[in-house]
């Protein structure tokens, strides 16, 4: 349809645009609102550390093991149909959340809310590109990363704002009007459309597999703070998660149609630049996690003041992120794909120093400002480097992969880091034990994010980003 499809100057253009911003956002909006929540909700829901790490975790889940499923679901059976299923879906879990009476429903809830977030998230993107005529296509694209990345940056903001003037209930409950204009927009103005070439069959077993196997080595990790790597419940999550997800490679290799084609990973780009989108969206996730547990357990930040503090790391990705996208056009992925994870590394080192009786100029600020500047040089190759990786027909499914590996990084880290750090399981954390437990996790995410760094310096391509791929 994109020989004949919408302008974006037209009413139906803006509407469209309207509606997959709208349904992006709050499912961006999420991954960073509940983060700023999690003390005021600890204290009120009676929940220790491991109970909010799998309030975050449970959404991760769910939404980066079932993408892949959700973008294929929408391809067969409509684009915008998923798309406004996916709306629905995640305003009932919403409501589910803000309402829920104790953090084990809390959690459920949150697992509905990340199937939701994986019927819409891939939708929207896709709905663009198949609705918009090929000459606006990068312009509607353009636009909705803006967009929603505003979402994004002032997630902590909105999301301290309504716990301190209100209730950390608000942070679901907002999603309800926003996910009806959504729909209202998408049912209005988006045209319907699938994928002619679309896999005869859905690759339900490997989603099945890969969900189970995750949560099960989840479970472990998670738990094993609470009861001992010796624990049976916790041996048993673990050798099951990981017998799963061995299943799930087995199954994907003989799968007529896989969710996740293994062959995309001979390329030696595609591997490397998924390798270091782990290594630095593991980092990204472990530091917003923790960082903000500091600044209000130990630091005695409000809700709204911590929040806050975050803006300059999104500022600096929303405003460098295009200057980014130049210089890589100039110089390839390899150098900036390079620097900004090293750069990274520098920025959390340097977060080490927050700690109680330091002033946010003195701690807080050099050591976001440097982490926002190594992350801005990053993410924009990010992406790219792994489309450019995969032969052009698996386009779609390369970002997808990526989409879900940056997704997974970031569940692991707020599983693995409270555990390495001497924090996993504990009820009641004291400024002392919070911070010892925060500098360690500090260094661990410094390490691996400079660890990214030179995976992509050995494996990505130093040409520029229009250069043909290769294995």
């Amino acid at each position: 349809m994109s020989a004949e499809g919408l302008r974006l100057a037209s009413a139906r253009g803006r509407g469209t645009l309207l509606a997959t911003v709208l349904g992006s956002g709050i499912a961006f909006l999420d991954t960073t609102v509940v983060n700023v929540a999690l003390p005021t909700l600890g204290r009120e829901l009676d929940a220790g550390m491991a109970g909010l790490q799998w309030t975050v975790d449970a959404y991760l889940l769910t939404l980066g093991a079932l993408l892949l499923l959700g973008g294929a679901l929408g391809d067969r059976y409509g684009r915008r149909r998923l798309f406004v299923v996916g709306l629905v879906w995640f305003a009932v879990a919403s409501a589910l959340c803000g309402l829920a009476p104790g953090v084990e429903v809390l959690v459920a809830a949150r697992a509905v809310q990340g199937m939701g977030a994986a019927l819409l998230t891939p939708g929207s993107l896709a709905l663009l590109r198949s609705s918009f005529r090929e000459g606006e296509q990068g312009q509607a694209v353009g636009a909705w990363a803006g967009l929603s990345g505003v979402s994004t940056a002032f997630g902590p903001l909105l999301g301290g704002w309504l716990v301190d003037a209100v209730s950390w209930r608000l942070i679901f409950l907002i999603n309800l009007p926003l996910a009806a204009l959504a729909v209202w927009a998408a049912l209005r103005w988006v045209p319907e459309s699938r994928d002619p070439q679309a896999a005869p069959r859905l690759d339900v077993a490997g989603a099945v597999l890969a969900a189970t196997g995750l949560g099960g080595v989840l479970y472990a990790l998670i738990q094993a703070g609470v009861h001992g790597w010796s624990a049976p419940s916790v041996v048993g999550a673990a050798v099951a998660g990981v017998v799963l997800l061995v299943l799930f490679l087995v199954v994907e290799h003989r799968a007529p149609s896989p969710m996740l084609p293994l062959g995309l990973f001979r390329s030696r780009q595609f591997s490397g630049a998924n390798g270091a989108t782990l290594a630095v969206y593991f980092a990204l996730g472990g530091a917003m996690f923790l960082l903000v547990l500091q600044l209000q357990q130990s630091l005695g930040y409000s809700a709204l003041a911590a929040g806050a503090s975050l803006l300059p790391i999104t500022a600096l990705m929303l405003v460098l992120s295009p200057v980014a996208g130049r210089w890589v056009d100039r110089v390839g992925f390899r150098l900036p794909m390079t620097v900004g994870p090293l750069v990274a590394a520098v920025g959390l080192g340097m977060l080490t120093r927050v700690a109680p009786g330091r002033s946010y100029s003195e701690a807080v600020l050099p050591g976001a400002v440097v982490f926002g500047l190594g992350l801005s040089c990053t993410v924009a190759p990010l992406t790219s480097a792994v489309i450019s990786g995969a032969e052009a027909q698996h386009a779609g499914v390369a970002s997808a992969v990526n989409n879900a590996v940056a997704r997974i990084a970031s569940l692991l880290a707020v599983a693995v880091l409270p555990l390495v750090s001497g924090l996993g399981g504990l009820r009641a954390l004291s400024a002392e034990t919070l911070t010892r437990g925060f500098v360690r996790s500090m260094w661990v995410s410094a390490t691996l994010c400079a660890v990214g760094g030179l995976v992509a310096a050995l494996t990505v391509r130093g040409g520029r980003k229009n250069a043909s791929p290769g294995a």
